[in-house]
């Protein structure tokens, strides 16, 4: 009696937080996993931790070239590959008074551009593979501009706009996508935004990994949402955000001269 062969994932940003958590869900159930980080050593220990299974493909994901070659180490390894699933990002806010256009580069370069790379890599791979399933991590901040978000906010909404127009063009391919939004979680972020936590990433990660069966077209985490995103730094006189409400203006408009 053949046995089915195990499903084959290629997960990125697959070091630290929620990406290290899906790891472990993922390898629990049989999967081979394919990871990617620019950090090395936490995917040799997972390597370690389940030998046969784990596939080390790290590299910095921005670089195009070596998107390439983990493209063809996977092709050469597995030849085809099941699910993709497109975590790797970062976060940086914006200080408006000493505004730094190299912020907005680098955060659009890491979270919009490196998944295009990955996308055009896996692509061929999926089409060759069982049940094709492509995941995008989006997030909640493309509901709502958000104080101090100018860099984060400019990429995940081209993320999403990504997805959503890949989606029509390549469902000839049989290859399903879903966008996942999530709010803040326990991962370490370089800023000062407090984080008010309902849920571990490990908790995330299960919840995330057991809904993706299903293959939704779109997947919010519960009590993951708008909500935990408020706590951003105020300052004195700052407009608030509240949800479906329009923004007021502190003064009124200075109009143009004819």
């Amino acid at each position: 009696m053949s046995r089915t062969p195990p499903r084959r994932y290629w997960l990125t940003g697959a070091s630290n937080g929620i990406g290290a958590a899906l790891a472990e869900e993922i390898l629990k159930t049989g999967a081979h996993l394919a990871v990617s980080s620019r950090s090395l050593a936490p995917l040799e220990a997972l390597s370690q931790r389940y030998p046969g299974q784990v596939l080390v493909v790290e590299g910095d994901l921005t670089n195009g070239q070596r998107v390439r070659e983990i493209g063809e180490q996977i092709a050469n390894e597995w030849g085809s590959l099941d699910t993709m699933i497109l975590n790797a990002g970062t976060c940086e806010y914006v200080d408006v008074s000493q505004f730094d256009s190299s912020i907005i580069e680098h955060i659009v370069r890491t979270n919009l551009l490196a998944s295009s790379y990955c996308i055009e890599a896996a692509r061929p791979l999926l089409q060759a593979g069982t049940a094709p399933h492509l995941v995008g991590m989006a997030s909640s901040v493309t509901w709502l501009p958000l104080p101090r978000a100018e860099a984060f906010g400019d990429s995940k909404p081209g993320l999403r706009h990504l997805f959503e127009s890949l989606r029509t063009d390549v469902e000839p391919e049989n290859i399903e996508m879903t966008i996942v939004s999530p709010g803040l979680i326990d991962i370490p972020l370089s800023n000062d935004v407090p984080q008010h936590l309902d849920w571990s990433a490990d908790n995330a990660a299960r919840y995330l990994l057991d809904m993706l069966k299903h293959r939704p077209l779109e997947l919010s985490l519960p009590e993951l949402l708008m909500p935990v995103l408020w706590p951003l730094p105020q300052k004195p006189g700052q407009t608030g955000l509240e949800i479906d409400k329009r923004m007021e203006r502190n003064n009124p408009p200075v109009e143009d001269l004819p």
